[in-house]
């Protein structure tokens, strides 16, 4: 049986800068259409060229080699002719491969955002898709509002959209631009369209989430019969988000009530990138991806309960409604106060470390884990301490150095200026292979005062720890008070990518940090000697 194409029409640039937060640069732009480009879209949406520097500046050239490079516009205005428009012809000057027209479809909105009579509406949008064929770029309508203004007035809709198709737009797409229309509407407003006289081999859905079913209204209106999807990376977008684009693609590829039917751009290697496409665009963002994000989230394979990963040794197909592997994603069983045996042993060998179920230093692994989780450690968020924790009770980690002392001064103080300024000072004795050397660092904070210090001089070790970074570290107080214990959480990287966390806990936070400092470091350096699994490390 012959697939029906489903097209992907990514609006992370345009739509998706819309986010609270967001500000792409011109080079943000261009390494995300990149990313978008390589791995296989349809459309790649970059912006509105005319409306601010950077988006003109954007479309001063194409920007991709195998999407379609879509500019986005509005309709002309009313009572200006198509070729004396402004917007209009800053968007046919754009280098561009498609334009696409956003075009208001409820009549509340044209008499009140526009000003105009529905007929004069109808007739710009006619009048602007006829301005864009000839110049030889595809064509296509946002029908901005569809759907509310389907409910409030249906042969109007309609007749937007027919309008658009009639006048020659390869895509009608139909909005819910308020997020708020329901599945089932969604499948029963889109027949009717088709009903219409709109194909839905000219159909396309742009949902918004603000019900949280973005996603859920996509597939509803393919099943109806639409054949474009648009959305973004991560379902960025404001308010609540548009369609999740990277939700939408694994869940038509893997999920048989879609892939029997329909096919995409994306094959099964690209599939396997989905992961990494959803996170390094989250780093490009400068933040953290969701784990639990479906498909690509780092708990979206990840269980800790006992009976589930016994389950899963047995056969993974148990707990898992996809193979982890099939959207570049990897399975995780978490160590926890709540993990029987098979946790722990599946989580060792996923270490190379092979332990029988019967040694008793997994007992005992298994009562220090849940006694240190009681009070506040955190295994689960930090595999490379469990990493450390689990080689050091089986005998297994060298001792590479020996802190003998720390000491951390904050001093507040006028400067020579006059100035008030506070000044943290950390001094560290370290001993390696019986040497002692001291440091002393300055730094940002005690915190980072420490860091310095402690990574100054690591005798023969120094070269090895020269590119590890801090990429991040959390403080969580675990009780109340200002004698409360503390809870750090460090992430650290290195030239290769890799990434770990590592976990303190004191009721003296610079101890707490210590702690996973220490244990930075020397998973750093069993790293280097291959001596941890993939999953610690990523």
């Amino acid at each position: 049986m012959t697939k029906e194409r489903i097209y992907l029409f990514d609006t992370t640039l345009r739509d998706g800068q819309q986010t609270p937060g967001i500000d792409f640069s011109v080079e943000d732009k261009i390494a995300i259409a990149a990313m978008l480009d390589e791995f296989g879209m349809d459309y790649v949406e970059g912006g509105y060229p005319g409306a601010n520097p950077t988006d003109t500046e954007f479309f001063t050239k194409r920007r991709t080699q195998q999407a379609a490079f879509v500019a986005f516009g509005m309709t002309k205005r009313a009572g200006v002719s198509a070729s004396n428009d402004p917007g209009l012809n800053a968007l046919l000057a754009a280098k561009s491969d498609a334009i696409c027209l956003v075009a208001k479809s409820w009549d509340y909105h044209v008499e009140v955002a526009l000003g105009c009579s529905n007929e004069e509406n109808l007739e710009n949008i006619r009048a602007s898709v006829e301005a864009v064929v000839p110049s030889g770029r595809e064509a296509m309508v946002d029908c901005e509002h569809f759907f509310d203004g389907y409910k409030a007035n249906p042969a109007y809709a309609i007749a937007c959209a027919r309008t658009a198709l009639e006048a020659g737009a390869r895509w009608v797409v139909l909005c819910d631009t308020n997020g708020g229309t329901q599945p089932p509407e969604i499948r029963e407003i889109v027949s009717a369209v088709i009903a219409a006289g709109v194909p839905g081999a000219n159909l396309g859905i742009h949902a918004h989430n603000d019900t949280g079913q973005a996603v859920a209204n996509s597939l509803a209106a393919v099943e109806a019969g639409a054949r474009q999807i648009q959305g973004t990376l991560n379902g960025i977008g404001e308010r609540c988000g548009n369609a999740n684009l990277v939700t939408l693609i694994a869940t038509l590829a893997l999920k048989k009530a879609y892939s029997n039917r329909f096919e995409t751009g994306i094959d099964a290697d690209k599939l396997q990138e989905l992961t990494t496409l959803a996170h390094a665009f989250d780093e490009l963002l400068n933040r953290s991806p969701d784990p639990q994000a479906p498909y690509v989230g780092a708990s979206a394979f990840a269980t800790k309960a006992g009976i589930h990963a016994s389950a899963l040794l047995k056969d993974p197909r148990t707990y898992e409604h996809v193979a982890p592997e099939s959207v570049g994603n990897l399975r995780k069983v978490m160590v926890s106060d709540q993990g029987g045996k098979a946790n722990f042993i599946n989580a060792l060998k996923r270490r190379g470390i092979t332990v029988a179920k019967d040694d008793p230093r997994l007992d005992k692994l298994i009562e220090i884990v849940k006694e240190r989780e009681a009070t506040g450690y955190a295994y689960e968020g930090a595999d490379a301490s469990f990493t450390l924790l689990a080689s050091r009770i089986l005998g297994t980690v060298p001792d590479f150095f020996h802190v003998e002392s720390f000491r951390v001064m904050v001093e507040r103080r006028f400067d020579a200026n006059g100035h008030l300024k506070t000044v943290s000072e950390a001094v560290v004795k370290v001993i390696v292979d019986g040497e002692v050397m001291m440091s002393v660092a300055e730094g940002h904070g005690p915190v980072n005062a420490l860091d310095l210090a402690l990574r100054k001089d690591l005798g023969k070790f120094q070269s090895e720890i020269a590119d590890l970074e801090l990429a991040d570290y959390k403080v969580r107080i675990l009780n109340g008070g200002t004698g409360a214990v503390t809870r750090v959480l460090i992430e650290s990287t290195d030239r290769t990518g890799a990434r770990w966390w590592t976990v303190g806990v004191s009721d003296n936070i610079i101890d707490a940090s210590f702690q996973a400092l220490m244990d930075s470091i020397v998973y750093k350096l069993l790293k280097n000697r291959d001596r941890v699994g993939l999953i610690a490390a990523e």
